[in-house]
């Protein structure tokens, strides 16, 4: 098939591309639309953009910023757009570029892990061909609605623990069809509906909490405690209820609903709309803590309530946080607790559990110590 001859651009029209609408980036002569990427880039949008308009070898070979991945540049491959100056080139019809996508025309086998089949955080963002993926596992065909794909796949255990933990990226991080129908909306939620929901009656129960407590310090120590006991309810939940793999009946019923409740976030983890809990799904898990509350704190209905406001308080931080672990550029501390948390979805899933701190993995013993990949990927 003839390849596609791409245009050439100055490099003040490069340099006019620099915004969220329309990114341009280049590499030597080679120039890239990665409009597509900005939200989904692991590093967090705001990063990329400090470099929309410019040259990004040197961003992507620093060692000290971050030494890029030859996923990185795979990513290009796919947004190339044209040339600086009057160069031109092909790209062949799979994507790939006819003169190489690196120095040497070539793409060295890498390695990765072999429980998910990816060596680093920027293959999270790497699209994955639906056809391609399908004709190879056997799994579920990302262009079709995947929730009835999988109730009648008749699916073994041990088959779909292997497939659902190797993660996909569906077209630039945009949400794959789950049901297909008018419950396909109920089935997504932005981030930020998450503390506008909640927010306002968190705020409420404790100013209702203090004003049935003796003092401020005891309603400031009851909410503390809420957000600390939270915490430890976040790293049981994300280990023995979102990760309860082992004891996971093996039968349609328990994979299915295990999908549902965390499963397609490990096949789909750069998916921006099922990253938070739906408010729906919220209550039903958090109404039986509203009666452990006043169960341990019976004797004071002001002293539960304020505890329980402090655990909301707590989820809500959860929530955010896990968002902008995966989609946003974050301040050191968060940056490697970033890092940390995207260990868990290319590495090792059995271990990191704690999502806005890495405490209760230390303590439980749970802690990713990150093994070199082993196994290598072929092309």
């Amino acid at each position: 098939m003839p390849g596609k001859i791409l245009p050439s651009f100055t490099k003040a029209e490069v340099e006019s591309h620099n915004s969220a609408d329309s990114c341009y980036v280049t590499l030597g002569s080679k120039v890239y639309d990665i409009t597509s990427f900005v939200e989904d880039h692991p590093g967090g949008g705001d990063l990329v953009l400090e470099y929309a308009g410019k040259d990004v070898t040197e961003i992507l070979q620093d060692p000290v910023s971050h030494e890029h991945s030859e996923s990185a540049y795979e990513i290009l491959d796919d947004s190339l757009v044209g040339f600086i100056g009057t160069e031109s080139s092909t790209k062949s019809a799979n994507g790939s570029l006819t003169n190489g996508s690196l120095a040497n025309g070539n793409k060295a086998s890498q390695p990765v892990y072999a429980s998910t089949g990816m060596s680093n955080e920027e293959d999270l963002s790497v699209d994955t061909d639906p056809n391609q993926d399908y004709k190879k596992h056997k799994f579920l065909d990302l262009n079709k609605p995947l929730l009835m794909q999988l109730w009648t796949g008749g699916f073994s255990k041990d088959f779909y623990l292997d497939q659902v933990h190797r993660p996909r990226h569906y077209r630039g991080g945009e949400s794959a069809p789950l049901f297909g129908n008018f419950l396909e909306p109920l089935s997504k939620t932005s981030w930020y509906v998450v503390p506008i929901v909640w927010l306002p009656p968190v705020i409420y129960g404790a100013i209702l909490g203090k004003t049935g407590l003796e003092s401020t310090p005891a309603a400031a120590g009851y909410f503390i405690f809420g957000v600390f006991f939270w915490s430890l309810i976040e790293y049981f939940m994300h280990r023995f209820l979102f990760h309860i793999d082992k004891f996971l009946p093996d039968n349609r019923v328990g994979i299915t609903l295990h999908f549902l409740l965390h499963g397609i976030h490990h096949y789909l983890p750069m998916d921006k709309y099922r990253l938070v809990m739906p408010p729906s799904l919220f209550i039903i898990l958090a109404t039986p803590f509203w009666k452990f509350a006043h169960t341990v704190l019976f004797f004071n209905w002001y002293a539960a309530l304020t505890a329980y406001c402090g655990g909301v308080f707590g989820y809500i931080c959860y929530d955010v946080t896990h968002y902008f672990l995966h989609h946003r550029n974050l301040p050191p501390y968060y940056k490697q607790l970033k890092k940390y948390h995207l260990q868990h979805h290319f590495a090792d899933f059995d271990n990191g559990f704690g999502v806005t701190s890495r405490f209760w993995d230390r303590i439980f013993g749970t802690e990713i110590e990150l093994p070199p990949p082993k196994v290598l990927k072929t092309q």
